[in-house]
């Protein structure tokens, strides 16, 4: 199993799925590839939380370590104007633009290292484990003794130009996230390696599997 470690955002947009973020992404993209796959994160006991638990259901994500406080907003993209992703709304921004924009700000500071801890105790199996965006490095400490007890591959995904955490396996792997990726290209291939992974496939192999499927190619100068 994969179990990804990351706050999901809701999405309105009435045409797309009501789930966003780029943690959520890597699950929805792991889970078309037919593995299990569980998400951490936080919710709140709200609608938006119900359309986020729902969204992650209908895309083959599990949600039993997903925490739901009835303390916090569910955080969100903002709405956009008609819901198209090429129409501005009256501040000038189109869906697209919208997607690295979250409210509320708070949702950094949704999940703490105790709420991760309790989550990863409760999915007692996994053979992957990532750690989909940027931590405290208590979070990092948490995942990182996780993936440890649970002999698991830790694959941490870091902001680009961001230092590398102490306190990681040997053998853990890290990616630097590009700056925007509205496309969720990016995250498709985190969640296609994550399942060559959870196949057994060795970290190269899976790398190169998981840049083939997402269309890339080496240049003929390479």
């Amino acid at each position: 199993m994969i179990v990804v470690v990351g706050q999901p955002v809701y999405r309105p947009l009435e045409e797309s799925p009501a789930v966003n973020g780029f943690p959520a992404r890597v699950a929805l993209a792991a889970a078309t590839r037919g593995r299990a796959v569980q998400l951490v994160g936080k919710a709140g006991e709200d609608p938006a939380g119900d359309a986020v638990v729902l969204a992650l259901a209908r895309g083959g994500v599990g949600h039993v370590a997903l925490l739901r406080d009835a303390g916090m907003s569910t955080p969100r993209v903002p709405e956009v104007l008609g819901g198209d992703p090429d129409t501005p709304d009256d501040g000038g921004t189109t869906a697209t633009q919208a997607e690295a924009s979250v409210e509320p700000a708070t949702h950094r500071q949704a999940l703490d290292a105790a709420d991760v801890d309790l989550a990863l105790r409760y999915l007692t199996e996994f053979s992957v484990l990532v750690l989909g965006e940027s931590a405290d490095q208590e979070i990092v400490r948490v995942v990182a003794g996780a993936a440890g007890w649970a002999d698991a591959r830790l694959i941490v995904v870091l902001p680009a130009g961001a230092p590398v955490p102490d306190g990681l396996p040997p053998d853990a792997i890290v990616f630097e996230a590009p700056d925007d990726d509205p496309d969720g290209v990016f995250a498709a291939m985190v969640g296609s390696f994550a399942a060559a992974i959870d196949d057994g496939d060795d970290p190269a192999t899976a790398f190169e599997a998981s840049v083939v499927e997402g269309g890339w190619r080496p240049s003929a100068d390479a």
